[in-house]
C-alpha cells in the first residue's frame, strides 16, 4: 500500500515529490497515459530501473491454450493476454560515459506531474554521477487525444556546473523482458518475446520496427521521428536491428547548455493488412503529427481537455483529496475510451497487464454510465464493439445448447476467455449489462440511429439468451436457474435477483425496440410473437424475498446458508479468495461485492413499486441486512455500497465508501495497482458522487435528483449531458441549484417534485433532511478504508 503520502494533494494535478522505487510499478500505473487506442505506462524515459515496462495497443494480443486438469464439453480453447509491444518512449541518457540510471550516483532531486489539465506527464530531475558530473533533466511525455496513433516526448539535459560529455539514446524497443507473475490471479500472465520481426528502418531522423504476434497473426508497426536542437556540433546517428532501432545524439554541454530532443511516434497495427501498408500508415501518422509539431500537439491535447472538463468536472469542497481524486479518476475514464473506436474498453484500460488486459461487465455497468453523460460518442463506439462480436457471441450460445447471444465472462477479441466457468461461462448477467448499456445510452442522447442500426440487435440477442435460459413453471413463474451474479462468492445459484431483474429489464427493453423498429426487427426475424413472449417473461420473473426477515433474497435460498465466521477470519485473509477454497466461500453468507444492493441501484424502478415510505423500508431493510455480509473483495462494491448508503440515509457511511473508491489506486488499497488501475473503480467515485450524493437517476426521457451531502462535504457541483443540454448541478448543505447551461428546457424532478429548467436562469430547490437510520455493522476488518 502507498502509505508515505508520496503523491501531494492539489486540485487539477497528481505530483511525486520523491521516487521510492519500492512503488515505483504502482507509480507507473497512476501516471500512465492512453487515448483508448495507444497506452503508455508511466515508466521512466530512460527504461530502467522499472517496475513493469508497458506499450499497449488496444486490440493487440497473443493467444496461449488454456490447460484444464479435466476437460469439459463447451470450456474455452484459447486465452487472450494482452502484450507489451514495441516500446517507443525510451530516451537512454549517458552523462561522461556513465548511464543515466537513478539506482546509481546521488539523486539530488526528482518530481514527476501528471497534470490533468493539459493532459501531460512532466518530469524534472537533478542527478550527480558516480563520477561527480551533475545534469537537469526535464522530459514532457502525452499521448494525443486527437492524433489517434500518436504519442510524443520532450527530453530535455543541461549540465549543471560543469562540461559534461551527453548521449541520448532514442530507441524502439520490442520484446522486453517482463518481471515474473507472482501468482496472483488477478496478475497477467507474462508472455515473454511474443513478437517477431518482420521489417526494420533507420533512415535519417526516422526509426521503424514492424513486427508480428507469433500465434495470433496481428501486425504491429511503431515508428518515429526527431527533433534535435542544442549546441554546435551536436551529432546524431542512427541504425536499426531484429528489435531495436535506435537515434544516437552526442554533444557537449557547457554549463548552463541544453541539449533537446522532441520525439514523436506513430503506432498501427491489423490482423489483414499487409507489411508494406501498416509500414505506410505509420509513416503517415508521423507526417501529420510532423506537421503539427510538437507545441501544435501540446495545444490541441489542452484544447480537447478543455472542452471535456466544461462538460464533465466535479467540484468538491471540504475534501480537497477527494477534489483531487475525482479528476484523476474521470481524466483516467477518459483515456480509457476516448478514441478506442469499436475496440475494448478493458478493466485497467490501457494502464497495466492485470487481469490478461481483458474487458469484463465493468464497461457497460460501471464505466459506460459516466461516460454516458460526459462523453457519449465514446460510448457508441464501445457498444458498436460488443456488435461487431456478435457473431462469436451467437456461437457461443449455441455451444451451450442456447439461444440469441451470450457475451463473454472475460475477452479482448470477441471469444470466451475465461477458464473458470462458476464465475465465467455461468456470469451471464453480462448480457443484460450490454442491453442496459444500449437503452442507458439511447435515453441519454435521443440517437435513434443508434437504436435501429446497432442497439435493437443487441437488444434481440440478449433477450432471445433470456428466453432460452429461463423457463415458467407448473404456476406460470419464469426462473433462471444456474447462474453467477455479481457476487462471486455465491456461484451456480438459482434465481440471482440481480439477474432476473437486469434480465426483465432486458427482455422489456427488447420488445419495446422491436415495436420501434419493426423493419429492423423483421430484418432480425423478431415478430410480435417472440416479442409477447419476452413480455410475458418479463412479468412473470421471480424475484426471491424472504417473508419472515422481509429482505429481497441475493438468490434463491441465500438467507438460509450458515453466516460466514466473520470472528474466526484475520484481517491478512483478506481477499477471502486468496485464503479459503471456493468451496467454502459458495456455501456461506458472505458477499464479495455488492449484488442485490447494486440490483436496487440499477433496477431502481422494482424497488420503488411500493407506496412511498414502505418501498423506502423496504430498500433500508435490504441495504442494512447485506452490510454486514458484504467483504469488498473486489474493487467494484464501494461505489455501489456508497450510492445506496447515500439513498438509505448514511451519508457517513456512503462518504466512506466513497473515499475508498476514490483512493483506490493513489492509496493503492487494494495492493495491486502495480498491475493497472481500476477504471471501473475510478468511475465508480463519480457514480458514488453524482449518483449517491447527487440522487441522479434515470427517468426515460427525463432525469431524477435526490441530492443530500454528508456533513463532511459543503457543496458538490457536476455537470451532466443528457439529450443535446448541458446541464449544472449544484448542491449545499441545504439547497440545491439547477441550471441549464446549454440546449431547450427540460423538466426533471427534484426529490419527487418537477422542476423545469430554461436558459432564463437557475432554479434554487430545498434539500430536505436525510432520515436518520442506525448504521448498519459492517464485517470485522473489512470497515470502509475511506472511513
Amino acid at each position: 500500500m502507498i502509505t508515505d503520502r508520496s503523491y501531494a494533494v492539489e486540485p487539477w494535478a497528481v505530483r511525486e515529490t520523491a521516487l521510492d522505487l519500492d512503488v515505483l510499478a504502482q507509480s507507473e500505473s497512476v501516471f500512465a497515459l492512453s487515448n483508448g487506442h495507444v497506452g503508455w505506462r508511466g515508466n521512466l524515459d530512460e527504461g530502467e530501473p522499472h517496475g513493469l515496462p508497458g506499450s499497449y495497443l488496444n486490440g493487440v494480443h497473443e493467444i496461449h491454450p488454456l490447460p484444464y486438469a479435466e476437460a469439459g464439453y463447451g470450456y474455452p480453447e484459447s486465452g487472450q493476454t494482452v502484450i507489451n509491444v514495441t516500446n517507443g518512449k525510451i530516451l537512454r541518457l549517458l552523462v561522461d560515459d556513465e548511464p543515466f540510471d537513478l539506482r546509481y550516483g546521488r539523486l539530488v532531486a526528482h518530481e514527476r506531474v501528471l497534470d490533468l489539465r493539459r493532459g501531460v506527464l512532466e518530469r524534472t530531475c537533478e542527478w550527480t554521477s558516480p563520477a561527480g558530473s551533475t545534469v537537469r533533466v526535464r522530459s514532457t511525455r502525452l499521448v494525443s487525444l486527437t492524433q489517434r496513433a500518436v504519442a510524443a516526448v520532450a527530453y530535455e539535459v543541461q549540465a549543471v556546473g560543469c562540461r559534461s560529455r551527453v548521449v541520448i539514446q532514442s530507441e524502439l524497443v520490442a520484446n522486453e523482458t517482463l518481471p515474473e507473475s507472482d501468482g496472483d490471479p488477478r496478475a497477467a500472465m507474462a508472455l515473454q518475446s511474443p513478437l517477431e520481426q518482420e521489417d526494420h528502418l533507420a533512415a535519417g531522423s526516422r526509426l521503424r520496427l514492424v513486427h508480428r504476434t507469433r500465434r495470433s497473426g496481428l501486425r504491429v508497426a511503431v515508428a518515429a521521428d526527431h527533433v534535435v536542437s542544442g549546441p554546435e556540433r551536436t551529432t546524431t546517428r542512427s541504425e536499426s536491428g531484429t528489435d531495436v532501432a535506435r537515434l544516437t545524439v552526442t554533444s557537449v554541454l557547457e554549463p548552463g547548455q541544453t541539449l533537446r530532443v522532441e520525439k514523436l511516434v506513430a503506432h498501427g497495427w491489423s490482423g489483414a493488412r499487409s507489411l508494406p501498408a501498416m509500414a505506410d500508415q505509420v509513416d503517415a501518422a508521423l507526417a501529420a503529427a510532423a506537421h503539427d509539431g510538437w507545441q501544435g500537439l501540446l495545444a490541441d491535447q489542452r484544447a480537447c481537455l478543455d472542452d471535456f472538463w466544461a462538460r464533465a468536472d466535479v467540484e468538491v469542497e471540504g475534501d480537497e483529496e477527494i477534489q483531487q481524486a475525482v479528476r484523476f479518476a474521470l481524466f483516467h475514464v477518459l483515456q480509457a475510451g476516448a478514441r478506442a473506436e469499436q475496440r475494448a474498453i478493458p478493466a485497467k484500460g490501457l494502464t497495466g497487464s492485470g487481469y490478461d488486459g481483458h474487458a469484463f461487465w465493468d464497461t457497460e455497468m460501471f464505466v459506460l454510465p459516466v461516460l454516458t453523460h460526459t462523453a457519449p460518442a465514446a460510448v457508441a463506439e464501445a457498444l458498436r464493439w460488443r456488435h461487431n462480436t456478435l457473431d462469436e457471441a451467437r456461437e457461443r450460445a449455441a455451444q451451450l445448447g442456447l439461444g440469441g447471444a451470450a457475451f463473454p465472462w472475460r475477452t479482448i477479441a470477441g471469444p470466451e476467455g475465461s477458464a473458470y466457468w462458476p464465475a465465467g461461462t455461468a456470469a451471464f448477467h453480462v448480457n443484460a449489462g450490454i442491453a442496459d448499456a444500449v437503452v442507458r445510452y439511447v435515453e441519454a442522447t435521443g440517437d435513434g440511429a443508434f437504436e435501429r442500426e446497432v442497439g435493437t440487435e443487441l437488444l434481440v440477442e440478449t433477450a432471445r439468451l433470456w428466453r432460452s435460459l429461463g423457463h415458467h413453471d407448473a404456476h406460470g413463474v419464469f426462473h433462471i436457474d444456474g447462474v453467477t451474479g455479481p457476487d462471486e462468492y455465491s456461484a451456480v445459484a438459482d434465481d440471482n435477483a440481480y439477474t432476473n431483474l437486469m434480465a426483465r429489464q432486458n427482455l422489456l427493453a427488447a420488445a419495446d425496440a422491436v415495436e420501434r423498429h419493426p423493419d429492423r426487427a423483421a430484418r432480425l426475424g423478431a415478430d410480435a410473437e417472440e416479442s409477447a413472449a419476452w413480455r410475458d417473461a418479463a412479468e412473470a420473473m421471480h424475484v426471491p424475498y424472504n417473508e419472515e426477515l422481509g429482505v429481497h433474497e441475493q438468490h434463491a435460498g441465500f438467507t438460509r446458508y450458515q453466516r460466514w465466521d466473520f470472528a474466526g477470519t484475520r484481517a491478512e485473509q483478506y481477499p477471502l479468495l486468496l485464503h479459503f477454497p471456493y468451496f467454502d466461500l459458495y456455501r456461506k453468507q458472505v458477499v464479495k461485492q455488492a449484488d442485490l444492493v447494486l440490483a436496487m441501484y440499477t433496477c431502481g424502478d422494482f424497488f420503488e413499486r411500493g407506496e412511498g415510505t414502505a418501498a423506502e423500508e423496504q430498500i433500508a431493510r435490504n441495504f442494512a441486512y447485506y452490510e454486514p455480509l458484504t467483504v469488498r473483495d473486489s474493487s467494484l462494491s464501494a461505489c455501489c455500497q456508497a450510492v445506496m448508503a447515500a439513498r438509505t440515509g448514511h451519508l457517513d457511511l456512503a462518504y466512506a465508501y466513497t473515499a475508498e473508491a476514490a483512493l483506490m489506486d493513489l492509496q493503492d488499497l487494494e495492493h495491486n495497482t502495480r498491475d493497472g488501475l481500476h477504471i471501473a473503480s475510478l468511475a465508480g467515485t463519480w457514480m458514488a458522487l453524482v449518483a449517491g450524493f447527487g440522487g441522479l437517476r434515470r427517468d426515460g426521457e427525463s432525469l431524477r435528483f435526490a441530492p443530500r451531502l454528508p456533513e463532511r462535504l459543503s457543496r458538490l457541483a457536476f455537470h451532466v449531458q443528457f439529450r443535446g443540454r448541458k446541464l449544472r448541478v449544484d448542491i449545499g448543505a441545504d439547497k440545491a441549484t439547477y441550471e441549464l447551461l446549454d440546449g431547450p428546457p427540460l423538466t426533471l424532478r427534484h426529490h419527487g417534485d418537477p422542476l423545469t429548467l430554461t436558459p432564463d436562469g437557475p432554479a434554487v430547490r430545498p434539500v430536505p433532511p436525510p432520515i436518520r437510520r442506525p448504521t448498519p455493522e459492517q464485517p470485522l476488518h473489512r470497515a470502509p478504508n475511506g472511513g
